[in-house]
């Protein structure tokens, strides 16, 4: 296995002229299979919600669910199931895949009852998934319906940053409408994951069924993107980079050296991440200038190995006199896409202020952004909530909820 990386500039030709040009950076990053490609082990923890806001069809669904991951588990795979209510247990300890019914067994008893407590249930979680996380792939599915009234918010993030540290993912579902979508954003991005929204109960198979699939094309693991910038190249100070697919995340830079990282954790072979990085550069003289080089460091569960680092692929800039742009469609879709989400972000804030014109302007812009991307479930979304705030209607929890997942992905619908 090893590391697949292009970067494209938004507009590959400079002037050679002007004294600074700004540019739009693009990082496709993902895991190339080797020839032969050894299977690594999922080590996969279920924290679920059973309170008594969950009881009835949401909870049996979500028992379906479960029962149908640990069929598709192989022998080698370790699975844990921890369920919360305003307290926490492990319903099922850390173990090797072996006896698929009396698991399947344990988990349909169980019964919906009491509060919500989503910290608790982390905590427990990642105390299981710990047991079993050399040399595997430990992933978590946390879902909930509910707010985390019994629990602490800030804890959610910091046990969320604790797991990303002890490098496993966190991806988060929201189940029904009444969620709370920044506890369950935060511990997605955080905990390098993603964030699903099952807004029906009949869509909870196909939302767990995703999610697996996912992970079961995780390569490498724990990367981090290292920049190495020329003399005459910068980072954007405010926002200098993001991701824009599988999911729209801010990333927080930090200084390494003489270089910056970006944490990008799991590196998957079915899909690339691409990751958007604000540059200016300073005037260079005339023909191919290097602007930075990039690599990336990573760990290697299926050799046991942690801390390899790529090749070196090195990003140029054609310095031109008489300047004639050269750009890049596919990176004017990126720009698009962190352009929806910041746009929605914007609309939000506005809401929250009272103020819904504003709002509402935000929203449409966002909307034709969309369009212009191609995205036309999200448009159709943005567009919805930008007319029921002209027309004076209250955006619903589930109007705002398919808001701002529309802004950060493509919207997954279930056939």
């Amino acid at each position: 296995m090893k590391v697949g990386l292009q970067p494209l500039l938004n507009d590959g030709n400079l002037d050679a002229t002007q004294s600074t040009s700004q540019r739009q950076l693009e990082i496709s990053v993902s895991a190339i299979p080797g020839e032969f490609t050894e299977n690594v082990p999922l080590n996969l923890c279920l924290i679920l919600d059973h309170s008594g806001s969950m009881s009835g069809r949401p909870l049996e669904t979500v028992k379906q669910a479960a029962g149908q991951l640990v069929d598709k588990l192989k022998s080698g795979d370790r699975l844990s199931v921890v369920i919360f209510d305003h307290r926490a247990k492990v319903l099922v300890a850390n173990q090797l895949i072996e006896d698929r019914n009396k698991i399947k067994r344990q988990i349909n008893q169980l019964k919906p009852d009491g509060g919500t407590a989503i910290d608790e249930g982390l905590r427990l979680g990642i105390e299981e998934l710990a047991k079993g996380k050399k040399d595997t792939i430990s992933q978590a599915f946390v879902l909930t319906d509910g707010e985390n009234e019994h629990g602490s918010n800030e804890k959610c993030l910091k046990l969320a940053q604790l797991a990303a540290s002890y490098k496993m993912t966190l991806n988060s579902l929201g189940f029904g409408v009444h969620w709370n979508q920044d506890v369950l954003e935060k511990i997605a991005d955080a905990g390098g994951g993603t964030l699903s929204y099952i807004e029906q109960p009949e869509q909870a198979v196909d939302a767990f069924g995703r999610l697996f699939k996912r992970i079961q094309s995780v390569g490498l693991t724990n990367a981090y993107l290292l920049f190495s910038l020329m003399p005459k190249v910068r980072l954007a100070e405010l926002k200098p980079i993001a991701q824009v697919f599988p999911d729209t995340i801010e990333l927080p830079v930090q200084p390494e050296g003489d270089k910056f990282s970006v944490r990008l954790g799991d590196l998957m072979t079915a899909q690339q991440r691409i990751i958007l990085a604000n540059l200016y550069i300073a005037q260079m003289p005339e023909g191919q200038q290097i602007l930075a080089n990039l690599q990336v460091r990573y760990d290697d569960p299926a050799q046991g190995k942690e801390g390899l680092l790529s090749e070196v692929f090195p990003v140029t800039g054609n310095f031109i006199q008489n300047y004639q742009p050269n750009l890049n469609p596919q990176v004017q879709k990126s720009i698009l896409a962190l352009a929806k989400y910041r746009q929605t972000q914007i609309a939000e804030t506005k809401l929250q202020q009272g103020d819904r014109t504003g709002a509402a302007t935000m929203l449409q812009t966002a909307a034709k952004t969309a369009l212009q991307m191609g995205d036309q479930s999200a448009a159709t979304v943005l567009q919805t909530s930008a007319t029921r705030l002209q027309a004076g209607q209250e955006l619903s929890e589930a109007d705002r909820k398919k808001t701002r997942i529309v802004s950060k992905t493509i919207l997954q619908s279930d056939s």
